[in-house]
């Protein structure tokens, strides 16, 4: 059914029952993907980070099950983002313990909670649709490309690093994927092949053999690739991925329930005496809610239902989520697209996918290591690389070209600018872009200067302000000698007080020049002082 919410002020559509109604197990088998996905990225982020290892996968759990809970969005995933790894690994240092950098995670969530309230989540109305498009693509390009070197059997970096340079600062994307390739491992080449064959082909097995659609192509990928190196491991040892070199998931291996519990941290609240802390903890609130915001109009177009999730509930949902993760010693959390990603292209459609992905990790964290720690990173790496392709197509590119420069521009200058450089400076680029086309294209929309003899109309298609300057200077200098030239302002409600300015200029100087100048619908148009 459509819902009309005047007061939001557009319309937006809510599930209807039937889609309500979905078999639990379509949920399930996708958080068991978003499990398989978010895993290694809450250990690697935790990593790059500074931070304990138990850290990332409290973040991951709190993400899947607070914010999922509070949220209104039904498909985005939250946990540890890889965008905050820097600003984490350096408040870290600054505030001296990590255990301080949790008291400033709670103060972070305790502000979001202040920009919910005040609804500032109005910031994601403000980004194109081409921008957001643009980062979709751009993520789904960065994934492929980061992960490549993962399905080459090159393992130095860790899982869910978005920056174009890499952490160790003497690498790019590019100079690890060149390095991969020249030092690429065999068995890692075989596995990754097998998870794709798995994934390219796992349509077709399940049409001739339907009761095997219970199983998600990513879980029969990511076995089939650990049941080959576990082949290889048997059979031909030297050949086999070890743990020993960084090729398996590497998760801590907890003696008992207890050592799980002692490990956590809390929060160090002596930390609070010191300004740093809130200056810490407002800065991480901003990127963090700015991510968010960013990730939840993203999900917003990869929802198939394309349900309105409120910005504002989400940076409460946030916020709570911020809170609870600095209490039980996690890492801050945003809404993150690679997982959100990965949740709708396995075929998540409601929340439940979110907390049983969370369920899992928490599983993972006391009961499963051992197993887990069988699994190679170039298994997990194809799973991804499917789903960068599903984001950035090149289906997607052409439709975006025929919608022409203006749309365009702005999607191309995102997608390129996050490649090479972030996330968050990626998308400000693409704005900033998208705002000076914008401007030009209305600048020369804005006058229009007709003539016929020795008459000429300049007239005032709509508002204009000092950025229409230099147009209507131009326009101006077009007026031959001895022309009559007639102003009209009757399309214009308000005039900038620099428009009326070159306009004085000009008759001061039309007279020399034998110039009629005749207004129209001008007076009353200029601002009040």
């Amino acid at each position: 059914m459509w819902r009309n919410d005047t007061t939001l002020g557009y319309v937006y559509r809510r599930m209807s029952a039937a889609e309500s109604e979905m078999p639990l197990r379509q949920d399930l088998t996708a958080s068991v993907v978003v499990f398989l996905v978010a895993l290694p990225l809450c250990l690697g982020i935790a990593l790059a980070s500074g931070a304990p290892l138990i850290a990332g996968l409290v973040a991951g759990v709190v993400g899947g099950a607070v914010v999922a809970l509070v949220s209104d969005s039904e498909v985005s995933v939250s946990g540890p983002a890889a965008g905050l790894t820097v600003i984490v690994a350096s408040a870290i240092t600054t505030l001296g313990s990590y255990e301080a950098f949790l008291a400033a995670v709670v103060i972070a969530g305790v502000v979001q909670l202040v920009f919910g309230a005040l609804r500032l989540g109005v910031f994601g109305d403000y980004v194109p649709s081409s921008v957001i498009k643009g980062l979709l693509a751009a993520i789904g390009i960065v994934i492929v490309l980061k992960q490549i070197p993962h399905a080459l059997g090159r393992d130095f970096d860790f899982e869910g690093e978005m920056a174009f340079l890499e952490p160790d600062g003497k690498e790019n994307t590019l100079s690890a994927i060149v390095k991969a390739v020249l030092s690429f491992r065999g068995a890692a080449v075989l596995v990754t092949a097998a998870a794709l064959g798995v994934l390219l082909t796992w349509d077709q097995v399940t049409k001739r053999f339907p009761r095997l659609k219970v199983l998600p192509a990513a879980l029969v990928a990511v076995l089939a690739g650990t049941a080959l190196n576990e082949l290889f491991a048997l059979l031909w040892p030297g050949f086999a991925l070890e743990a020993s070199a960084g090729h398996l998931v590497s998760l801590p291996v907890p003696e008992s329930l207890q050592a799980v519990w002692d490990g956590l941290r809390a929060p160090d609240w002596g930390a609070l005496k010191t300004q740093q802390v809130y200056v810490t903890g407002i800065t991480l609130a901003v990127v963090a809610s700015v991510e968010s915001l960013l990730s939840l109009e993203a999900s917003e177009k990869l929802d198939p239902y394309r349900r309105y999730a409120s910005p504002h509930r989400e940076l409460f949902a946030q916020g709570l989520g911020n809170i609870a993760s600095g209490l039980l010693g996690g890492l801050p959390v945003t809404s993150v697209v690679v997982r959100t990603s990965a949740n709708v292209q396995a075929g998540g459609r409601t929340r439940r996918s979110a907390l049983a992905h969370a369920a899992l990790l928490a599983l993972a964290a006391v009961l499963l290591p051992r197993i887990l720690n069988h699994v190679p990173l170039s298994a997990l790496a194809a799973v991804l690389i499917v789903v960068g392709v599903k984001l950035a197509p090149v289906k997607l590119f052409k439709e975006m070209w025929a919608e022409g420069p203006i749309t365009f521009a702005p999607f191309i200058a995102t997608v390129v600018a996050i490649v090479f450089t972030d996330l968050l400076k990626g998308v400000m680029i693409g704005l900033a872009f998208g705002v000076l086309v914008v401007l030009r294209a209305n600048r020369h929309a804005a006058m229009t200067l007709v003539s016929q003899d020795r008459y000429h109309l300049l007239r005032f298609n709509k508002d204009l302000t000092f950025l229409n300057k230099a147009e209507l200077k131009a326009k101006l200098d077009t007026i031959p000698e001895g022309a009559t030239l007639i102003v009209d302002g009757t399309r214009a409600l308000t005039l900038d007080r620099d428009i009326f300015d070159v306009l004085a200029d000009f008759e001061a100087t039309a007279a020399f020049r034998n110039i009629t100048v005749e207004e129209k619908n001008l007076r009353g148009k200029r601002p009040a002082r």
